[in-house]
């Protein structure tokens, strides 16, 4: 692989000065030896158009960028340092930006560990490290982080479900944090080869496909009604538990088994009814 090489060029502002000098110091010259008919007019007439090539190897450097330098196909070095820059004239220069970009994902349908048909779609932030490898090992690195992001993204979603089934498993939806940190290694992995770090990669939208998001829906509704309800009884057994022996330690009233039993009856039905209970007094005897 190619590694990036760091290469310090000559300033720019030095040349500027420099350059011109030297070309009005030859042309003066030139001129002379035209005057005098001299056989030196021809290498001043050479060394004033060397000196009018180099003005070919003035570059600017921008914040946030590389310049790639290659000599007739050899890559040569990359150039950070911001500014006006002088180099060899023959060397071809290739811009790298080194800003951190946004990649958003179209939304994608997949299917997750289950088998469900989900909508996901995420977010990639990322930057080039590593200007040699963006620009040799790769085509087109913009297009490479793309596609390699939506593949990474499809494969993580394939890998787990949308909703947790079992306890302390990683889902798609209750994990957001631990996806989003399984989802940045994956692109990264991927991107390793184009000199490309991932800085953030998280899931912008996630729900199941339009075709099963209705009886999902259902299925969470039952889900959350049935934990709802759960949660009543515990709290209505342990209400009821509270009282029998409150009732007992207080010597409040003496009960046998049997009014135990319909005690508790009572005393669940008005803990977990719908409904406001509607009170019978009874005058007489239990029995």
């Amino acid at each position: 692989m190619i590694k990036e090489i760091t290469r310090k060029a000559a300033s720019g502002y030095v040349a500027l000065v420099a350059l011109p000098a030297l070309a009005l110091a030859i042309g003066w010259m030139l001129v002379q030896s035209i005057q005098a008919e001299s056989i030196l007019a021809v290498a001043w007439a050479l060394a004033l158009a060397v000196i009018l090539v180099c003005f070919k190897g003035f570059f600017m450097v921008h914040p946030n960028q590389a310049l790639v330098l290659q000599l007739f196909g050899t890559y040569v070095g990359s150039v950070r340092e911001t500014g006006l820059r002088w180099a060899n004239p023959f060397y071809s220069k290739d811009a790298v930006s080194l800003r951190v970009r946004n990649f958003e994902s179209d939304k994608m349908k997949v299917n997750d560990s289950s088998g469900n048909p989900v909508d996901i779609a995420a977010v990639v932030v990322w930057k080039v490290v590593d200007s040699a490898e963006a620009l040799f090992e790769v085509d087109d690195y913009e297009s490479f982080v793309q596609i390699q992001s939506e593949a990474a993204l499809r494969n993580l979603a394939t890998s787990y479900p949308y909703e947790a089934h079992e306890e302390g498993q990683v889902a798609l939806r209750s994990d957001p944090q631990a996806i989003a940190e399984k989802l940045r290694h994956e692109v990264q992995d991927r991107l390793d080869q184009a000199g490309v770090e991932v800085i953030d990669a998280r899931i912008t939208h996630l729900a199941y496909a339009q075709e099963i998001a209705s009886a999902m829906l259902k299925r969470q509704q039952a889900q959350a009604i049935v934990a709802a309800r759960r949660q009543i009884v515990d709290g209505a057994v342990g209400m009821v538990d509270m009282a029998l022996k409150d009732l007992e330690q207080l010597n409040v009233v003496e009960l046998d088994e049997e009014r135990k039993a319909n005690m508790v009856s009572n005393l669940l039905v008005v803990l977990c009814g719908e409904e406001n209970a509607r009170p019978v007094l009874n005058t007489g005897s239990l029995y």
